[in-house]
């Protein structure tokens, strides 16, 4: 079994999935958990998704070592409401809705990384919501929700429209801060020590190690390793528009300086200047230690080495990539007491 979630959803008036929650989830779950399972439900089809009573859910607490997920199972016994249960026996393409929020929560939790699962078909299984601060609400039935709140003299605010809600709406991760939690996706992965500022940005399937200082875009399918900085408005092509295939990947101690971007993967200790943005077809001047011009090659061919520094030369406009000679270091007291 690749994975397992249990939780409560949102279904729209035909019974559709809206969105799913799930407090508890297992990456390859133990088979006493699947045994107790099974006991309840058939549980032999590659993916699928099961409604369980509240004494559903008590015989299977009672059949498996719950651990530090029993108080969370018992408190939704205890809600006396059907618990939404979704499994996934191999890491395929996503084919229902609750299977898309089961590998976003893995992501979010930190249970797997960027680009480790499969996320084939997401697109097609996320509807498009209205996210409201009364929850997830289709689209179809908007207009009728904010006439019956107007009605009954309440105030029915409609944060989003879009497939993925925010992150914080399910859960946030331990040792991070998030500045603006509307600018972090859930399916975002922020490791301990991650600060997200106001104008920082992480995608699903996306996302820091940690500890980081992200005041950039970190687009789709990007991971950027430890001690890392995006600086200002600083940008990472991802692979959703534009049709790039290229999954990229920052290093550690790098730093794309503010209102800079990249379109290749950078290795570890690497600098970006302010302002300059290197796309794969860059025309970059290698210089060397004595400051001659070695050769002028496309910045793909530097795609993934270390200790580079790329500038843009102040009276020539030509993009160099020099050796970089000073690593950053963030500032541990801005991380270290999330």
């Amino acid at each position: 079994m690749f994975s397992i979630g249990i939780g409560r959803g949102t279904q729209n008036k035909q019974g559709d999935w809206l969105e799913v929650f799930y407090p508890c989830i297992w990456l390859n779950p133990p088979q006493s958990l699947v045994g107790a399972i099974a006991g309840f439900c058939d549980v032999s089809a590659a993916q699928g998704t099961a409604e369980l009573s509240p004494d559903d859910l008590a015989g299977i607490l009672a059949g498996f070592e719950a651990g530090a997920d029993a108080p969370v199972l018992q408190a939704l016994i205890d809600s006396g409401r059907t618990t939404t249960l979704c499994w996934m026996q191999s890491d395929g393409p996503i084919e229902s809705t609750p299977a898309a929020y089961l590998k976003l929560h893995l992501l979010s939790r930190c249970l797997v990384r960027p680009n480790e699962v499969n996320l084939e078909g997401i697109f097609a299984q996320l509807p498009n919501v209205a996210w409201t601060s009364q929850g997830a609400v289709d689209l179809g039935e908007i207009d009728d929700a904010i006439l019956s709140a107007r009605l009954n003299h309440q105030h029915l605010e409609v944060l989003s429209v879009d497939k993925f809600p925010k992150l914080t709406n399910y859960l946030i991760p331990p040792g991070v801060r998030i500045a603006d939690s509307a600018r972090v996706r859930l399916g975002a992965y922020l490791g301990q020590g991650t600060t997200v500022m106001h104008e920082g940005f992480i995608n699903f399937n996306a996302g820091a190690e940690g500890p980081n200082m992200v005041e950039g875009r970190i687009s789709q399918g990007v991971f950027v390793a430890k001690g890392s900085d995006l600086g200002g408005s600083a940008s990472t092509a991802g692979t959703l528009s534009g049709g790039g295939n290229e999954v990229l990947s920052i290093g550690e101690d790098c730093l794309i300086s503010a209102n800079a971007g990249t379109g290749i993967s950078l290795g570890d200790r690497c600098t970006i200047e302010a302002g300059l943005y290197v796309t794969p077809g860059t025309v970059v001047e290698v210089i060397d230690e004595n400051g001659q011009s070695v050769e002028t090659l496309k910045a793909r061919e530097l795609s993934g080495h270390s200790d580079l520094l790329f500038i843009r030369h102040s009276q020539s406009g030509t993009v160099q990539c020099r050796t970089n000679r000073h690593a950053i270091a963030l500032n541990e007291a801005l991380h270290q007491h999330n």
